[in-house]
C-alpha cells in the first residue's frame, strides 16, 4: 500500500495553519508548509507562521529553511520537501501538508519535474532592473518574445516567477512546458480545500492585517533592514513586506502603507483561487467556518477507514 498524505489547502486567512494542526495532533501527524514565504527566517508576523507554542505541540519542517537572502527556488523546495516526507513516512507519521503557495502544491502532488537551471544572476540582475523601471509588463513582453504559451499563463504581476521563466528558456533553449514534465507522487493523497465567500474572506484577511500592525509588523521589518535584508527579493517583494518597506523608504505615510497591503492580499486571494479552483474534483472543500478543523478531521478519518478497508 502507498504511503498516505493529506493536504489543506486554499486561500490565506482560511485557517489552513489551525487546521493542519488538528488534524496533526488527533491523527498521529507532522505538519509540512507549503508557503512560498514561511520558509524565510526572520519573516514571522508578516506570513502568519506558526508561533513556537504552535510548533511545540505538534513537528512542523519548511518553516525558517532559508535566509530572505538565499532565495528558495522551486527545485530546492521540492528537494527538501521529499526529504521531509521521506522522514515523516519513514517514523509511521501522517505528513499534513499545509499551505496556499499553489505552485508548490501542484509542483509535489503532480510531481513536476522542474528544471536544474542555476541563477544567472547577470540577467536577472538586467531583468529586475527592466521591471524597476518599465514595470512586470516589461517581463510579460520579454517572456512573450521566446514563450508566448509561458506569458500568457504565468502571474503577469509576479516578477520572480516571470524572470525565473524568462532565465529557464534562454538557457534550455525550449518553451517552459518542454521543461516541466510530471510524474504524480507516488503517495495516496487527500486534498482538502478551506473556502469563504470573497467579501467574508476579504473582511477575515483586512482584520488580520490589522493584528499584524498592532503585533510589531514594521518593527519587523525594520529589523530585516537593519540586517542588511532589507533589498532582497522576499523583503521588497512579498505582500505587506513590500508596502511597509516603501512606508520606511518615506514613500508613503502608514496608513497608506496598511491600505495597501489590504489590497496587495486582495490579490493575492485571488490568484490563490486560480490554483485552487472550485470546480477541481480533486479538492475535497470545507466551508472555513469555526467547525472545519472538525469537519475535516471527520473527513480525514473516513478516508483514512477507507483505505484501510481497501476500499480506494
Amino acid at each position: 500500500m502507498r504511503s498516505p498524505l493529506i493536504a489543506v489547502v486554499g486561500a490565506t486567512a482560511t485557517g489552513k495553519t489551525h487546521a493542519a494542526l488538528v488534524l496533526a495532533e488527533a491523527l498521529d501527524g507532522e505538519v509540512v508548509s507549503a508557503d512560498a514565504y514561511q520558509v524565510y527566517r526572520g519573516l514571522d508576523i508578516g506570513t502568519a507562521k506558526a508561533s513556537p507554542e504552535l510548533r511545540a505541540r505538534v513537528p512542523h519542517h519548511l518553516l525558517d529553511i532559508a535566509d530572505p537572502e538565499d532565495q528558495l527556488t522551486l527545485a530546492r523546495y521540492l528537494d527538501a520537501v521529499h526529504a521531509a516526507l521521506a522522514g515523516i513516512w519513514s517514523r509511521r507519521k501522517l505528513p499534513i501538508l499545509a499551505g496556499g503557495s499553489g505552485q508548490y502544491v501542484w509542483a509535489l502532488l503532480e510531481g513536476w519535474q522542474v528544471p536544474r537551471v542555476a541563477p544567472d544572476p547577470a540577467l536577472r540582475a538586467r531583468l529586475e532592473d527592466l521591471a524597476a523601471r518599465e514595470g512586470t509588463a516589461a517581463l510579460v513582453a520579454r517572456l512573450r518574445e521566446i514563450d508566448p504559451e509561458a506569458a500568457a499563463r504565468l502571474d503577469p504581476e509576479n516578477p520572480r516567477r516571470l524572470i525565473r521563466a524568462i532565465e529557464v528558456v534562454l538557457r534550455e533553449g525550449r518553451p517552459l512546458a518542454a521543461c516541466q514534465a510530471r510524474r504524480p507522487i507516488d503517495a495516496d493523497v487527500l486534498i482538502l480545500g478551506l473556502r469563504l465567500p470573497r467579501d467574508e474572506l476579504y473582511a477575515r484577511l483586512d482584520a488580520r492585517t490589522d493584528a499584524m500592525y498592532a503585533a510589531g509588523f514594521v518593527d519587523e521589518v525594520r529589523r530585516q533592514r537593519a540586517d542588511g535584508k532589507g533589498e532582497t527579493a522576499p523583503v521588497r517583494g512579498g505582500a505587506g513586506y513590500k508596502e511597509v518597506s516603501q512606508h520606511l523608504d518615506g514613500a508613503f505615510d502608514l496608513a497608506e502603507a496598511v491600505r495597501r497591503h489590504k489590497l496587495a492580499n486582495h490579490r493575492l486571494v485571488r490568484r490563490q483561487h486560480a490554483w485552487f479552483k472550485p470546480a477541481d474534483p480533486r479538492i475535497t472543500w470545507l466551508d472555513a467556518n469555526e467547525d472545519a478543523p472538525a469537519r475535516c478531521l471527520e473527513a480525514a478519518r473516513s478516508w483514512l477507514a477507507q483505505r484501510s478497508a481497501g476500499q480506494m
